[in-house]
């Protein structure tokens, strides 16, 4: 069983930066690959961005790159989501996620994933 807790979301300005976190508890931290999935009202739950076992590889969605930045520390058993130059069109719940079983497929997909948190919500005003 893991257990995955977000923070670091709020009320920002378009222009600005958060950073999110995840603690995961439960499980080998490092045996798992996580990812990024963010939720809008009226909208299905979105793929943002996933980071390999080793952290050696990243995946994006096309319209964060470049302004998004997925990074874990084993040491911490956390994993964060650097946020740039937001924008109005990022705002929604934003979800970590655990891939207890990780493979090159479909890593996108929000059903490869095994754990989920419970989400922090994250606004940008124009």
């Amino acid at each position: 069983q893991v257990q995955l807790v977000e923070s670091g979301g709020g009320l920002v300005q378009a222009g600005g930066s958060l950073r999110l976190s995840c603690v995961a508890s439960g499980g080998t931290f490092s045996s798992y690959a996580m990812g990024w999935f963010r939720q809008a009202p009226g909208k299905e739950r979105e793929f943002v961005a996933r980071i390999t076992r080793s952290g050696g590889r990243t995946y994006y969605l096309d319209d964060v790159k470049g302004r998004f930045t997925i990074s874990r520390d084993s040491a911490k058993n956390t994993m964060y989501l650097q946020m740039n130059s937001l924008k109005p069109e990022d705002t929604a719940a934003y979800y970590c996620a655990a891939d207890l079983h990780p493979t090159a497929v479909g890593v996108t997909r929000a059903d490869v994933y095994d754990y989920w948190g419970q989400g922090t919500q994250v606004t940008v005003s124009s």
